[in-house]
């Protein structure tokens, strides 16, 4: 396995109360035109990265077990890392003891995913592309 720690961070995922004023905020702050949306998501690349501004609906789903924080208790996001085979990663991981938290699953949008939660708790998400 590839140490983690080398490779790109690819998606930022921030969960959104107000999708519509948060992604005018993106295109009018940043001057970036999004490359995806649908009715609960918002995304935009960043040089090499993307991120995703997601409906905080659609929030839970994505990170279950885990907890959803509004936002009144501070900093809300996922960090994603594309990787070539997550069930790989999966199972080095879990030789070094860490506990996933969710996954690996196949996820509607053509992506296999698995989710950790690093000591502080942030989700970090590993994620394959389907073909």
């Amino acid at each position: 396995m590839r140490n983690l720690g080398t490779m790109n961070v690819d998606v930022i995922t921030l969960f959104v109360e107000d999708l519509h004023r948060v992604r005018i905020f993106y295109q009018e702050v940043f001057g970036l035109s999004a490359v995806y949306e649908d009715d609960v998501s918002v995304v935009f690349d960043f040089g090499n990265m993307s991120m995703n501004l997601l409906n905080i609906s659609e929030a839970h789903g994505l990170i279950h077990p885990g907890t959803v924080a509004s936002q009144e208790s501070g900093s809300r996001f996922q960090f994603t890392i594309r990787v070539d085979d997550v069930d790989a990663i999966c199972n080095e991981l879990k030789t070094r003891g860490v506990v996933l938290l969710n996954g690996p699953m196949d996820r509607p949008w053509g992506v296999r995913t698995a989710a950790i939660i690093d000591p502080a708790g942030h989700v970090w998400e590993i994620a394959q592309q389907l073909t």
